[in-house]
């Protein structure tokens, strides 16, 4: 069964005759909905969140304070659960009609639409930053994913850009050593992607195979175990924490990687703001 918390500064009332209003468009579809009212705190916020994504909930939540929304955007986006606003969207478009804010509420407009060009951005650097490009800038990223060839890193990169993080990602080959910019991220900044050499053989055959077999050993079996040996060796030398990719989809992957993430950062996430 689905289960979605409505999340309100208030009783939730509005917010869940909304959602029970939506639900009954999917009628193949069963939920539980869990009413959280009341919530004026940052630290009510974490202690939801928290309880959502070990139910593997979502959180439909009609709160009018910034901060609050804030609070609730990055929480969620670091536990990697969706958070649906109801009110911003109306607030929004009535502060644009208007042209006013609600009273006690300066900046709300830029405010509400944050997470929108924030994504864009994002995407944005996801590419510009994609296998090894602009390493130099590598300080901007929250998340830099390092790999051999066929480890997912565009896609993974790609992904959560999409979720709001800048991305960047850089491929290990053998012999070339490493930017100075890696080595000087924070802890919990960098990721290692590995996979079983079999499987990686296997996936660079299809693609030595479509480009007409012009890659050399780029997919025998040996020369993919030196080079993910390789690569080991770089891990642990730099300390990073290690993600085994192999038959894992991109969501699993990405959830593991803001696990950790969110163990080592997550008493600096209210920061941000």
């Amino acid at each position: 069964m689905n289960t979605i918390y409505v999340v309100s500064d208030g009783t939730g009332r509005t917010a869940e005759q909304m959602l029970m209003a939506a639900l009954t468009q999917f009628r193949g579809t069963t939920a539980e909905i869990r009413v959280r009212g009341e919530v004026r705190s940052d630290q009510q916020i974490e202690e939801i969140v928290a309880e959502v994504a070990g139910e593997k909930g979502i959180i439909v939540h009609t709160l009018v304070s910034d901060s609050l929304r804030e609070t609730i955007l990055q929480s969620s986006r670091i536990h990697n659960i969706d958070a649906i606003d109801l009110m911003g969207p109306l607030l929004s478009r009535l502060t644009h009609h208007f042209a006013d804010s609600p009273a006690g509420e300066p900046g709300l407009f830029f405010s509400l639409n944050k997470e929108y060009f924030k994504r864009i951005e994002s995407m944005q650097f996801a590419f510009n930053h994609d296998d090894g490009q602009r390493d130099h800038e590598y300080e901007k990223a929250e998340i830099v994913l390092v790999g051999v060839s066929r480890t997912f890193k565009t896609p993974l990169s790609i992904y959560l850009a999409f979720k709001g993080w800048f991305v960047a990602n850089y491929p290990v080959v053998m012999g070339v050593d490493l930017p100075e910019s890696l080595s000087h991220l924070p802890y919990g900044n960098v990721f290692g992607l590995t996979t079983q050499a079999h499987d990686l053989s296997s996936l660079r055959l299809v693609r030595q195979q479509y480009l007409g077999g012009s890659t050399g050993e780029y997919s025998s079996l040996e020369f993919v175990r030196r080079e993910l040996t390789y690569a080991q060796h770089i891990f642990n030398r730099f300390e990073w924490p290690v993600i085994q990719v192999t038959n894992k989809p991109i969501e699993e992957i990405a959830s593991e990687i803001l696990a950790i993430k969110r163990r080592i950062c997550q008493p600096d996430i209210l920061k941000k703001k």
